[in-house]
């Protein structure tokens, strides 16, 4: 966790775990132990928003932070809260946990307003949504985790909506560095990179 500039109480460690992983309500002192707890509760939050409960009204900040709470609730005592710490990713900043409240609220009239829900969206309109969409999300970073993960849900719903699979995110897991290429560029509202990576990833519905 060195990558990350952290302090105060989303910063605490798990005792006896030499401080490579968060304080959690189960005592998990092992990195590949919580992994598999986050991705056990993961796929059961899938299958609920996915398969039971999928959003058929414009997403909200409100739903996303229901949904992180709910992945992450049984582990972590902050799931669903905003970050009230900084966070880096090598010498890439993600937004100042001070700008998060304001940052999300402008999410949410700018971006998933216009963009969701994504039904009967045609082809390019949807790629260009779940483009932009993902792009300041990842820039806001709002949670102390999960936030990457739970960028695909989001985009997974906003594919399902518009009657698609969820995507196939091989292809960025294999260029990464072409993919965090593509988010910086976001920074300067150029999402025509990362619309080529939703591209691949969406496939033909």
């Amino acid at each position: 966790m060195s990558k990350y500039d952290i302090g105060g109480a989303q910063g605490r460690y798990q005792p006896g775990s030499n401080d490579r992983v968060l304080e959690n309500k189960l005592g998990i002192t092992e990195p590949a132990d919580i992994d598999e707890a986050e991705l056990v509760l993961l796929e059961k939050l899938y299958e609920d928003v996915l398969l039971r409960n999928l959003p058929q009204a414009a997403i909200t900040v409100a739903d996303i932070k229901t949904w992180h709470r709910r992945w992450l609730g049984n582990l972590y005592e902050w799931a669903g809260d905003e970050r009230s710490v900084n966070m880096a990713k090598g010498d890439f900043q993600f937004a100042a946990a001070g700008q998060i409240p304001q940052l999300l609220s402008k999410f949410e009239q700018e971006y998933l307003n216009r963009y969701t829900p994504c039904s009967d969206m045609s082809h390019e309109p949807l790629i260009e949504a779940i483009a932009v969409v993902h792009v300041e999300f990842i820039l806001i970073h709002p949670f102390r985790d999960g936030n990457g993960r739970l960028s695909r849900l989001l985009a997974d719903v906003m594919a399902v909506q518009a009657g698609y699979q969820p995507l196939d995110y091989s292809s960025w897991d294999e260029n990464k560095d072409a993919y965090f290429s593509a988010i910086g560029q976001g920074m300067s509202m150029n999402y025509q990179p990362m619309m080529e990576w939703v591209e691949r990833a969406l496939g033909k519905g």
